[in-house]
């Protein structure tokens, strides 16, 4: 009988310093929010997060001008409080973490968080 619980593999576009973060956990949490950060959105595929990290990211000072995709899974039991939301396209699909429940969050994740793939802008 196999004990391992079922998982979902999501992604997740970064910056430099959210990912200084991540590399500090020990690759095994995303930070907390930040004040105007009041919800978390780990995407569900890996094209979406390659086009935030890659065209977004990319052009943001604030990330450092780079983009990271990481990659996780997480506890589907978990995973089912949050509905899939799409914002905007279909293909821009995403879970609504509210920044309150991170450390649950956090703890549901099941392995490590990988990087997957990295962008770079002007100046990085």
């Amino acid at each position: 009988m196999n004990d391992e619980p079922r998982t979902t593999v999501l992604w997740r576009p970064v910056g430099r310093k959210e990912l200084e973060l991540i590399e500090a956990s020990g690759w095994r949490a995303f930070p907390p929010r930040l004040a105007h950060q009041p919800i978390f959105y780990p995407v569900t595929t890996e094209a979406y997060a390659v086009q935030i990290a890659r065209d977004w990211n990319t052009r943001d000072a604030a990330s450092g001008n780079v983009g990271y995709v990481t990659r996780f899974r997480v506890r589907s039991d978990f995973l089912a409080r949050y509905p899939v939301e799409t914002a905007g396209a279909r293909a821009h699909q995403e879970h609504w973490i509210p920044a309150e429940e991170m450390d649950a969050f956090n703890d549901a994740i099941v392995g490590a968080i990988e990087v997957v793939a990295e962008f770079r802008g002007e100046g990085a």
